[in-house]
């Protein structure tokens, strides 16, 4: 799939990369997986940790989900801008 964002505006969106990153990651690629999207794991650890969480509601889930998450955010962000700076 194409991403819209980038045919509209015609700059990458913050998550363009995120595709080929996780067929190269399901493909056992995990450097070329790194080196399309560095967020990627980080998300997934994000969205599955977020899900058992909200099922067995873990003492210190709130805070490791709100880190996570802040992480994840700043993952995202950083490389982002490193793309137009490289």
């Amino acid at each position: 799939m194409t991403c819209p964002y980038k045919s509209i505006a015609g700059v990458d969106c913050p998550g363009c990369g995120m595709q080929r990153s996780l067929v190269e990651l399901l493909k056992g690629n995990f450097i070329e997986s790194f080196q399309l999207y560095p967020a990627l794991l980080p998300t997934i650890f994000t969205l599955l940790f977020t899900a058992l969480h909200l099922i067995f509601k873990f003492k210190n889930g709130a805070t490791i989900v709100k880190y996570s998450f802040i992480t994840t955010i700043a993952i995202v962000l950083i490389s982002y801008f490193l793309k137009f700076l490289i």
